[in-house]
């Protein structure tokens, strides 16, 4: 038995083959802007006020809806790099 231990194979050539980084970044573009437009909308109510106003336990409206906008902004980011990654990784097994 020997002492050598055999080397690893680069574990980051998968990542950027697919563009992951790149991925990422639209997607936290996206997410971001989608979040900050519906935010916009609802608290500074640019539609015009909604029917009904409802008090909101603890946080108060605001916080509530800042909490949501922060889930639908990581939620279109995880979806917009899973859907772009899958594209990529399309394009990468068409190239072989």
């Amino acid at each position: 038995m020997t002492d050598d231990i055999p080397e690893r194979p680069p574990g980051g050539g998968l990542v950027q083959a697919l563009n992951v980084p790149r991925n990422a970044g639209i997607g936290l573009v996206v997410g971001v802007v989608l979040a900050a437009g519906a935010y916009l909308v609802r608290v500074l109510e640019l539609f015009g006020p909604f029917a009904g106003t409802r008090q909101y336990p603890g946080l108060g409206a605001e916080g509530w809806f800042i909490l949501l906008a922060f889930v639908l902004a990581s939620a279109t980011a995880l979806l917009v790099t899973a859907v772009l990654t899958v594209v990529s990784a399309y394009r990468l097994s068409k190239e072989v």
